[in-house]
């Protein structure tokens, strides 16, 4: 990977006060029969209660550099989460914040950063006819000051079982410098794909929808290879071939329907 240098450090009059505003979609697709589907949505509702989501938004605390001051939370009936955290800059910003290269791999959380905050919310549903379920965590991250939320893709990424992942950032207002001239951007940015490790982009079909002149950025992603037994909440074992094929053209319509946002014909 080529090594990217730092950009010089701009000398601020004042608080940097550039808010970075990033929002991560992902989306698990699973196949549970009508008799399951209740066992599925409690299995998703277990698994990302509000404890294991505060975790994991400790977690991008931690990676982006940001000091925790404040974490309340909450698990809902029949099913859901959140989570407040207050977060400010911490005293250690990770180095080469500002650099284009990949951070580290690994309900409703909703976390506030000083001046700005994180969010994560989950949306586990079913269709009604024919099986298919999709669970859906919206996690939206924004800061100010030097640390930046693209530091945590590549954990978040990972922290769930992402199928497609779909990704915005935009850098909003401006910083001033001690000149008096105003900066809209403090870090290059070609693509949020360059902070997503090779490895894991190559898992994926990717997309790049991006308004460079108003600091907009846009990722999308469908995972390339599926296998059958990676998305039934039932045995393998107790389908016939046709019944598998079936399930599988389910899951990949599924799939394309949410990557491109249209609705295919029966």
């Amino acid at each position: 990977m080529k090594e990217v240098k730092p950009l010089k450090k701009l000398q601020l009059q004042g608080f940097n006060n550039l808010t970075k505003s990033l929002s991560f979609n992902i989306y698990d697709i699973c196949y549970a029969p009508a008799d399951k589907q209740q066992a599925y949505i409690e299995y998703i509702d277990e698994a990302y209660n509000a404890a294991r989501l505060t975790q994991i938004l400790k977690d991008v605390a931690e990676i982006i550099g940001a000091q925790i001051l404040n974490i309340a939370h909450q698990d809902y009936e029949p099913q859901g989460a959140s989570v407040t955290m207050l977060i400010s800059e911490g005293d250690n910003v990770p180095p080469n914040m500002s650099g284009e290269t990949p951070g580290p791999l690994p309900e409703t959380v909703l976390a506030h950063l000083d001046k700005s905050h994180i969010t994560v919310h989950t949306y586990p549903e079913s269709h009604p006819d024919n099986g298919i379920s999709t669970f859906r965590a919206d996690i939206d991250v924004s800061t100010c000051g030097q640390i930046s939320p693209l530091k945590a893709l590549n954990y978040l990424i990972h922290s769930f079982e992402s199928d497609i992942v779909i990704m915005d950032y935009k850098v909003r207002g401006f910083t001033r410098d001690i000149t008096g001239k105003k900066h809209y951007i403090d870090h290059k940015i070609t693509s949020i794909q360059n902070y997503i490790a090779s490895d894991t982009l190559d898992e994926y079909q990717s997309i790049d929808v991006n308004v460079y002149q108003e600091n907009i950025f846009h990722t999308k992603m469908m995972l390339k290879e599926t296998e059958l037994e990676n998305y039934l909440f039932e045995k393998e074992d107790d389908l016939t071939d046709e019944q598998k094929l079936e399930i599988e053209d389910q899951v990949h319509t599924e799939m394309s329907e949410i990557f491109y946002g249209r609705n295919y014909e029966n």
